[in-house]
């Protein structure tokens, strides 16, 4: 770490942000990709969005969120209806490019303009969304609309024991920055908070790296990915170890 600047009084401080100008809070702006959409949610989404939530062969997708599972299609639907609306979470049905099924959720989160942060989180994927390239794409398309936007610090949260959470963390390029022990109570539950973020110094590195995984050209006649994303993102160049 290189050696902080110091004020007229000796105390050292921060680099100033000459030109810096805070981003506009995040609107319903569909985001558009090769093999996902990221769009508003909205409650027409619900039906189709339950049927694809319906082929989990168990509810432990819903352990580490504060809402969920449902039991029953209305109780899903009306809680759609109400999270749609909201503007903080700033939620989004991710859909599928192939069909145009919503296939998953997604948000905006902690929404900061003055400090120019930014969360996502609210994270379902379905079965039909894990682990395809239409998930890491709406990733990335979420990161990088942020980024544009003018935002400074992109987050992600997990609770600590959410192993799965952290790993994808890791592997779309966020730096691990902690533990906050007993930070937040959910479903009776107390939750220790591991913090990830991924800052503005560090998105054009990050951006190659999903443009290069995300490329048609890096996936055989089977779908199978030739070079794991994990590898471009701590290195940022194709191949390198």
């Amino acid at each position: 770490m290189t050696s902080p600047r110091t004020n007229a009084f000796g105390q050292p401080v921060g680099p100033d942000l000459p030109g810096w100008v805070a981003p506009p809070a995040p609107d319903r702006t569909p985001l558009h990709g090769r093999y996902c959409h990221v769009v508003p949610l909205e409650a027409r989404h619900a039906d189709a969005l339950y049927d694809a939530i319906a082929l989990d062969e168990d509810d432990r997708y819903w352990t580490y969120l504060p809402y969920g599972p449902f039991a029953a299609r209305a109780e899903f639907q009306a809680w759609i209806a109400e999270v749609s609306l909201l503007t903080d979470p700033l939620v989004f049905a991710i859909v599928s490019a192939d069909d145009g099924a919503p296939v998953g959720l997604c948000a905006y989160l902690r929404i900061m303009p003055g400090a120019g942060s930014i969360e996502v989180g609210h994270l379902y994927f379905s079965r039909r969304l894990r682990r395809t390239a239409a998930a890491t794409e709406a990733m990335y398309l979420m990161m990088r609309h942020a980024f544009e936007m003018g935002y400074r610090r992109y987050e992600w949260k997990a609770d600590a024991f959410n192993a799965p959470s952290r790993d994808a963390a890791l592997r779309l390029g966020f730096t691990f920055e902690g533990t906050f022990r007993q930070a937040t109570v959910y479903k009776g539950r107390s939750r220790d908070t591991a913090w990830f973020s991924v800052i503005d110094a560090e998105w054009p590195r990050l951006a190659r790296a999903f443009t290069t995984w995300l490329d048609p050209a890096n996936f055989d006649g089977d779908g199978r990915q030739k070079i794991a994303l994990r590898d471009l993102t701590q290195t940022g160049e194709p191949g390198a170890r």
